[in-house]
């Protein structure tokens, strides 16, 4: 994988084109033997070539329109493209019509002047941790890839066509884990911004109360240019956090059941790398961690608004749904206006118990999800599917029903099976975590 930087820079230079960056993003989903023809759900070659072209004699012109002009990038298959429809990873908006306009997500990456090659894959509409797609297929895990171990979702190609060089860097989206968990199974990174900084338009929902867009990528400094872009704002690569003195907190009471032993060598090994670099680590007790499960018993934002947007496409597609994601969103169903306000209620209590909690400390440090990539064969059973589901979104599912911002960086060694650290920031604390990261990424190295 080499860097958006690293591909700006080659471009500034003159030592590459848009086009031989296009024309090698083309060539890897295509080849025969690696994940293209599952990680990407629709590919625009012919658009991208011609955008490429553009962008090649803007820059020959001195009229780019960004230093990051003319490098390849993937959107998943939820974002709205001019032109194009939308099936979310489904079967049962395969005939849906073409989108009139841009999501604006994807409208400020093409003012970047970024290549989108295609669109790709993810769960069906978003709505499970593990990557699985029947109507696709599903991309394999680049670990132990004999063995077919599952990506990680929803942003299941996304990861993929990172971690594989086809694309510099991709867009996903994160309701409950969606950028960070294919982030720490595929070794990328992955961002999930503080949810009202990036809009939503043109996102097709899973819980518009959660949803949030961000991006998976090589490294930190990738994740912080098109973050920047997604929420308006100018990039600049961050200046690192000095560790020495950080205060970073690791939940006593949550996240750290049920490793394994890989992601408990890699976790303990990574916070004491950071505990020498300086940093103070502290255990703590956060008790609104005890009290988020009570509050989702019967299924929290994700189930009640994701029916609400799929009751008529049920009723008139229902069996074109994946088996495995329809009956979580008819659990919606079962919900009563009172429940919905109940949860709204108790989000926002909870919110401010944190915000109290944690002020203290710069970030939270856990295991981005406590297991390394399952095998596919293993989640045939549906019972093993929902336990493993739910244990992989454990970590993460918490980041947005408080509102945070969080990243999951890879903290295993080359020869290891992929693991990620999470660390997680304040509401509207991007910036401050971006260069925690940053820091944790460089010790880490």
């Amino acid at each position: 994988m080499r860097t958006i930087e690293q591909h700006a820079q080659a471009l500034a230079e003159g030592t590459t084109t848009s086009r031989t960056l296009v024309e090698d993003s083309l060539a890897r989903i295509a080849d025969p033997g690696g994940e293209g023809a599952r990680a990407f759900i629709k590919v625009h070659s012919d658009i991208a070539r011609s955008m490429a072209d553009a962008m090649d004699m803007l820059r020959r012109a001195g009229r780019a329109p960004s230093r990051y002009a003319g490098i390849p990038v993937g959107l998943k298959d939820l974002f709205d493209i001019a032109g194009d429809p939308t099936p979310a990873g489904s079967r049962a908006l395969a005939d849906a019509p073409p989108a009139l306009v841009n999501a604006p997500v994807v409208q400020r990456m093409l003012a970047a002047g970024f290549v989108p090659v295609g669109r790709t894959n993810m769960t069906e509409f978003a709505f499970s941790g593990l990557g699985i797609n029947p109507h696709y297929g599903t991309p394999l895990s680049p670990w132990d890839r004999a063995a077919a171990r599952i990506p990680g979702g929803s942003s299941s190609g996304t990861a993929v066509a990172v971690a594989d060089g086809m694309v510099a860097a991709a867009l996903g989206t994160d309701t409950g884990g969606s950028c960070r968990i294919p982030a720490a199974f595929c070794g990328v990174v992955g961002y999930k911004p503080t949810a009202r900084r990036v809009p939503i338009d043109g996102v097709l929902p899973l819980a518009p109360s959660l949803d949030s867009v961000g991006p998976l990528a090589p490294s930190v400094a990738c994740c912080v240019v098109i973050d920047a872009i997604l929420a308006g704002e100018a990039p600049a690569v961050p200046t690192a956090a000095t560790l020495a003195g950080l205060r970073l907190a690791v939940p006593e009471n949550f996240g750290l059941d049920g490793m394994d032993a890989h992601v408990a060598a890699a976790f303990d090994r990574a916070l004491g790398v950071l505990s020498k670099a300086g940093a103070h680590i502290a255990r703590a007790r956060f008790t609104t961690f005890d009290a988020i499960p009570a509050v989702n018993a019967k299924g929290g934002f994700a189930s009640s608004e994701a029916y609400a947007w799929h009751r008529a496409l049920l009723a008139e597609k229902g069996p074109l749904y994946d088996p495995r994601i329809r009956p979580r969103i008819e659990r919606g169903s079962t919900q009563s206006a009172a429940d919905y306000l109940d949860i709204v209620a108790a989000r926002r209590r909870l919110i401010a118990e944190f915000n109290a909690a944690t002020r203290e400390f710069d970030a939270l440090l856990l295991p981005t999800t406590p297991i390394v990539p399952p095998r596919i064969a293993e989640l045939e059973n549906e019972r093993e599917y929902n336990r493993l589901n739910l244990l992989i979104l454990r970590n993460t599912a918490v980041g947005n029903f408080l509102d945070r911002c969080a990243i999951s960086l890879p903290c295993h060694r080359p020869d290891e099976p992929p693991v990620g650290l999470m660390l997680m920031g304040e509401t509207l604390g991007d910036a401050r975590l971006f260069q925690i990261a940053a820091a944790v990424e460089s010790a880490l190295a």
